[in-house]
């Protein structure tokens, strides 16, 4: 099986706090993502408990390369609202210098993670319902899948509200095709 990816557009539930800790949801229960696929609650159970008692970690990358890790993942759970994630990322790695001046800047705002699916039903509208999946990662990326995870930067940058700006006619540009 080959890794799957479902983006979440950090907003409300993901802040950004003292320039490089990420608190939040990367994955919210019962949302559709712009492919169709709703996660159920409960699907990440059986990989984090497998994660934990292997003594591994769910891994943060940047844009999903397994070669740019730039952080890491200090907390990683499920609770009823989705999947939970809280780490840093790492000011002493070059990508996660440049990663944290994109959050600051709004430039980058989306969550995606990497997964395999292990077992998932189909609805009555066609849709995938993920009931169970393998978390490999939670990548920081420029263009999320799911609309609800979003970062949110704390602390102004004069130039902040600019790229926010531009980021969200991206996003609203992305929208509009996808309506189509």
């Amino acid at each position: 099986m080959e890794l799957e990816r479902k983006f979440c557009a950090l907003g409300d539930g993901l802040a950004v706090r003292e320039g490089h800790v990420i608190e939040g949801y990367a994955s919210v229960f019962g949302a559709a993502d712009q492919g169709g696929d709703v996660v159920g609650k409960g699907a990440y159970t059986v990989s984090l408990a497998a994660l934990a008692g292997a003594g591994r970690r769910v891994k943060m990358l940047w844009q999903h390369d397994p070669t740019q890790p730039i952080g890491v993942w200090d907390e990683v759970r499920e609770d009823g609202r989705g999947l939970y994630v809280k780490g840093r990322v790492l000011e002493s790695v070059g990508r996660g210098r440049e990663a944290i001046a994109l959050l600051a800047a709004g430039a980058i705002d989306g969550l995606s993670i990497g997964y395999r699916t292990k077992r998932a039903v189909k609805d009555d509208g066609g849709r995938r319902l993920l009931t169970e999946v393998e978390l490999w990662e939670v990548s920081l990326v420029t263009f999320p899948m799911l609309p609800d995870a979003r970062v949110e930067a704390k602390g102004e940058d004069p130039a902040a509200e600019i790229w926010r700006e531009m980021a969200r006619g991206l996003r609203a540009l992305r929208q509009e095709s996808a309506g189509r």
